[in-house]
């Protein structure tokens, strides 16, 4: 599980030995400011969202489309959460699950019209669902205030390549699981982003109170597939930003 192998690597430095947190420097916090802003820019991304649980835990496996503020996918589990396998599909409000005994490896284009069950997205106390809302957060349709992030803690912490990638690991602002008009909580302020000489984001690894370790998603080679509506529904819009 990726959550479990992110808590096992050593921060480097330039020169290959341990790192130690530093400030932000001037190219780092301006590519961190950017960093949501690119996901919304390229109108969603292909994401790997590794949930963990004293159950067993969760990987969902699809995109999040960051105009429509829509998440598709499919979901396995392990240990007692096998159960929870099949498609999901989530808006900051809502969740749709599809069970399947044996769920393809990866989501239908046009998900299916029927067999879906609804519930409210609920954060609190609910690892899977802060998971998803804070998966909806990670894009912005305007860069954050680049003065304000060293100011609210943003800090260098380490280098490392991810799949071929040179990334810098930065602590960032926290990611809310209710800020575009849900009701959910906030997650801890231990936000780690593995940026890009771009700006691009590569990982996330976000704690959370109900869960045992770090939620980690992973933003990989995968071709992003944008989320189409269901069949006979409109697209959820993003709410406007305050």
């Amino acid at each position: 599980m990726a959550a479990a192998a992110t808590g096992a690597f050593v921060l480097l430095g330039d020169d290959g030995e341990p790192a130690t947190q530093r400030a932000l420097t001037t190219d780092e916090v301006d590519r961190l400011a950017v960093t949501r802003f690119l996901n919304y820019r390229a109108g969603g991304r292909a994401v790997t969202i590794t949930v963990p649980n004293v159950a067993g835990g969760l990987v969902i496996t699809g995109s999040v489309d960051y105009r429509t503020h829509t998440g598709y996918g499919v979901v396995r589990g392990t240990g007692r959460d096998a159960s929870s396998d099949g498609l999901i599909r989530w808006t900051a409000t809502t969740v749709l699950v599809r069970p399947m005994a044996k769920p393809p490896a990866a989501a239908p284009a046009s998900p299916p019209a029927s067999g879906w069950h609804t519930r409210p997205l609920r954060t609190a106390g609910m690892t899977l669902d802060s998971a998803l809302a804070i998966a909806l957060d990670l894009g912005s349709n305007r860069p954050d205030n680049a003065a304000l992030l060293p100011q609210n803690g943003a800090a260098w912490i380490g280098r490392e390549q991810v799949r071929g990638h040179r990334t810098d690991i930065m602590k960032g602002p926290r990611v809310g699981t209710g800020t575009r008009g849900g009701t959910g909580t906030v997650t801890s302020p231990a936000v780690r982003y593995w940026i890009g000489s771009d700006g691009t984001m590569h990982r996330v690894e976000i704690g959370i109170a109900s869960a045992p370790r770090p939620v980690v998603l992973d933003f990989d080679a995968r071709k992003y597939v944008p989320v189409k509506p269901l069949p006979g529904a409109a697209p959820t819009p993003e709410p406007p930003r305050s």
